[in-house]
């Protein structure tokens, strides 16, 4: 079963910025879709970024136009570029991938990760 690795996350300023890696423990044939979510302190999981199969991007009202989700299929990850980040940014992130294992394969989606911690300090 594919697990998913996500990396990158730490302490920063207000308006410094992070780039997060979500990994696939296994090859990939074809990822459908790969998101972001994100869950703050007392806040349920919300969708931060999705990008489809065919490169179409989708962003949450309060990360747009400072954040921006890409993958490289090559190397099974997904990558969220964050800058200008702010406080309310602070939540542990998580990445979720909709995939072909294989040609053959159905569509697959991965278990949640371990997440990774972003603190924004003011």
């Amino acid at each position: 079963q594919v697990q998913l690795v996500e990396s990158g996350g730490g302490l920063v300023q207000a308006g410094g910025s992070l780039r997060l890696s979500c990994a696939a423990s296994i090859s990939i044939f074809k990822i459908n879709r790969a998101s972001w979510f994100r869950q703050g302190p007392g806040k349920q999981r919300e969708l931060v970024a999705g990008i489809s199969g065919g490169g179409i991007t989708n962003y949450a009202d309060s990360v747009k136009d400072r954040f921006t989700i890409s993958t490289d299929n090559a190397k099974n990850t997904v990558y969220l570029l964050m800058n200008s980040l702010k406080p309310e940014d602070t939540a542990v992130y998580y990445c979720n991938l909709e995939f072909f294992e294989t040609f053959w394969s159905a569509l697959s989606t991965t278990p949640w990760g371990q997440g990774t911690q972003v603190t924004v300090s003011s």
